[in-house]
């Protein structure tokens, strides 16, 4: 009874690990729900913002990428200070950023004082994010860890589609005339919550032996980063100017310089900030590989379906929200029976999934082809509903799967890592998808531009469910 009262005090003169209870794993899946829920919240928002604001469609696009940048950018150096300073300190101190950031976004005066809160918010959730699968590595084990993992990648592939659905209905309701602005400022309660139960049970974890900050590593990354997605998300609404395409030609030997920086390190025995060690685990490599092209498509499927339902199908804002509730609902649910079907059937799970979202994708083709521009909650149900399903037999799997091997010491830095490679395949998604659909719909419609959108999007699937064959059977 004493242990359970004062679990801190005495796991640290006893030496014994420390654990996260069922309250504790409560509060770090809530902070791993809010940054994911605000990247994608603000997509039905955009024509009020672009209203209230006066905001051009080049400031709208950084209102969006500015965020993802910033998120994408600093997630790894997030989960290496967590693992030097102490993983809790870390997500306390990130949590609170980013309500603080989240208040700023809903209080801008200006569309470019928002775009300045909106990369201080993604600032505040790279410093926050990581510390959460950090914790749940650190301070779990066995069966425990297995399903905390299992309802983090439940939590985050719902978290995407909730954001959506949310702020449809925020943007709507209008609440004491905020307008939507509702959608930054719902955060700051919910951070509030976060913050208490986060004092009372999230438990302090640290690297055994913490190495410090990598500077050239993380400045090239960084770099790096910039050089990508940047010109990918700016790049239509600024009309492809020079410096577009000068900063995608120098984002391979940004990328290259960076990888021999921190090859040299690891060979020097240091830690780098990625260390290249961590990709002999087969599981972490082809997990990754595989990750790129799901997320892509789940982010730009999130935001052409948002722009077609609202500005092709003329939804407002809650229907075209509410359009998404049939996927939302049978991820849910698959979501929870996964544990139990990778137990039976390992990672086969994951290539039975692209299939069902290969069907679920068909279908919502075939509802644009012949249901447009009627393409509601009604003709969107049974595709929605088979894609939901096939897309919760794969996110979650795939992230349990990324860090099964890695090691309690390399917790933040793995964890920064996966979800690194998360968050800029969802940048990449919306700018790569979205930059074709938008180009598309002046020469073929609204209507012919989905459906091409969705065909690619329908390739990249079938890529997954091949590359699926390459993962391990078993997940450790």
């Amino acid at each position: 009874m004493t242990e359970t009262t004062t679990p801190r005090p005495l796991r640290a003169a006893t030496g014994a690990p420390p654990e996260l209870g069922g309250l504790g794993l409560f509060t770090v899946l809530l902070a791993a729900a809010l940054p994911l829920v605000d990247f994608f919240i603000v997509n039905v928002a955009l024509p009020t913002i672009a209203t209230d604001l006066s905001a051009s469609e080049s400031v709208l696009e950084l209102v969006v990428a500015g965020y993802g940048l910033a998120y994408a950018v600093l997630l790894v150096l997030g989960g290496r200070l967590g693992d030097l300073f102490g993983r809790r300190r870390l997500f306390l101190g990130g949590m609170a950023a980013f309500g603080l950031t989240s208040l700023a976004c809903g209080l801008a005066p200006t569309a470019w004082t928002l775009v300045a809160a909106r990369v201080a918010q993604g600032a505040a959730s790279a410093a926050m994010l990581p510390q959460v699968l950090a914790t749940i590595q650190s301070a779990t084990a066995g069966p425990r860890r297995a399903r905390a993992m299992g309802l983090y990648g439940a939590t985050a592939g719902l978290s995407m589609v909730a954001g959506q659905i949310l702020g449809g209905v925020l943007v709507a309701a209008d609440i004491w005339g905020t307008g939507w602005r509702a959608v930054f400022l719902v955060n700051v309660p919910v951070v509030i919550v976060g913050l208490v139960l986060a004092a009372r049970a999230v438990p302090e974890t640290r690297s055994p032996r913490p190495e410090p900050v990598d500077g050239p590593g993380t400045v090239l990354l960084a770099a790096s980063l910039i050089a990508l997605l940047a010109p990918l998300t700016e790049g239509r609404a600024a009309g492809w100017p020079l410096w577009t395409w000068l900063s995608l030609a120098a984002f391979p030997f940004l990328a290259g310089a960076f990888f021999a920086v921190e090859r040299r390190a690891d060979r020097a025995g240091r830690t780098p900030l990625v260390p290249p060690s961590l990709f002999a685990l087969v599981s972490l490599r082809r997990g990754l590989v595989l990750m790129l092209p799901f997320s892509m498509g789940f982010a730009g499927f999130m935001f052409v379906i948002a722009v077609a339902l609202q500005e092709g199908a003329r939804l407002g804002p809650v229907q075209a929200g509410l359009a998404l509730v049939p996927l939302a609902v049978t991820f849910l649910f698959t979501s929870i029976a996964g544990p139990r079907l990778i137990a039976r059937y390992g990672t086969r799970v994951v290539t039975a999934g692209a299939v069902i979202q290969g069907v679920g994708l068909t279908l919502i083709v075939l509802a644009a082809r012949f249901s447009w521009p009627d393409l509601g909650l009604v003709a969107l149900l049974p595709g929605g509903a088979v894609a939901g399903v096939g897309q919760a037999l794969q996110l979650p799997v795939v992230m349990r799967l990324v860090l099964s091997e890695v090691p309690p010491a390399r917790a933040g830095v793995g964890s920064g890592v996966m979800v690194t490679t998360q968050q800029s395949a969802l940048a990449l998604g919306v700018a790569t998808l979205g930059t074709l659909f938008l180009a598309l719909v002046p020469g073929v419609g609204m209507r012919d531009a989905l459906i091409t959108t969705l065909l690619v999007q329908l390739g990249g699937v079938v890529l997954t469910g091949l590359l699926s064959l390459r993962l391990p059977r078993t997940i450790g």
